[in-house]
């Protein structure tokens, strides 16, 4: 249980659903984790509940300003940054003719340039250590095509991750992305929707969607160094779905 002993890691959207389970096994396994989120009294509820190693920074990942803050406020209570998480993110199932300017803009800005802006700099953080590790959350519409909008900014996701690997293996970063399919987090149980899940479960070759900590032992393979030959790399966990 000591995959990540001493190691600090950042997971952005940490307080509910695949980050806060996120979160929680990389403290079981030895991490000192900073928990961002947008909502501060989720996120602070939750730091507290997962005790010593775990604290809360307020965080809107779409501002170069708040990732500059965080990275600070990190290096100072914590010391080097050895991991980032990239899990934050948004999504809504809208036709083509449908989706407005500002839906657009505002999928984005949280789900492509937070990642973005979170590469940036943890990659700045991580540079002079000459080692690190980042692993983006895509999607299985990565991967695959999807609702416009959110399909767009997954597939610049693994994008960003290709690109970033090739330019920080010098520094012996590594850089990854992670797709999953369909999990089982608020947000895909925003409002009465149990039906159709339970209906789309039955068309996936595992016959069931996933739990968020099954994410969270792939997500930990490539933070951990068992991952360390791996980068530039898309890991999908899909129940089989991309097979079909």
């Amino acid at each position: 249980m000591d995959r990540l002993k001493d190691k600090v890691a950042i997971i952005t959207g940490g307080s509910q659903g695949m980050g806060a389970a996120h979160a929680k096994l990389f403290i079981d396994e030895g991490a000192k984790v900073v928990i961002t989120d947008i909502n501060a009294e989720k996120g602070e509820k939750y730091a507290d509940e997962l005790g010593n190693n775990a604290t809360f920074i307020k965080q809107d990942v779409s501002s170069e300003t708040d990732w500059q803050r965080v990275m600070d406020e990190t290096k100072q209570k914590l010391g080097n940054l050895d991991i980032l998480v990239n899990n934050a993110g948004i999504t809504f199932a809208k036709s083509i003719f449908d989706i407005t300017v500002d839906d657009y803009v505002k999928i984005f800005r949280i789900n492509q340039l937070g990642a973005f802006l979170g590469t940036k700099y943890a990659a700045i953080a991580m540079k002079d250590q000459q080692h690190g590790s980042i692993v983006n959350i895509s999607s299985l519409n990565g991967i695959v095509g999807g609702a416009v909008g959110y399909t767009d900014t997954k597939f610049a996701v693994r994008g960003l991750t290709k690109a970033a690997a090739l330019e920080l293996a010098h520094y012996n970063i590594r850089v990854n992305s992670v797709h999953p399919g369909v999990i089982s987090t608020p947000m895909i149980h925003q409002g009465d929707t149990g039906d159709a899940v339970e209906q789309f479960a039955k068309s996936i070759p595992l016959q069931r969607i996933a739990k968020p900590n099954e994410v969270s032992k792939m997500v930990l393979f490539l933070a951990s160094d068992d991952s360390s030959y791996s980068t530039g790399s898309e890991f999908v966990i899909d129940g089989g779905m991309s097979a079909q």
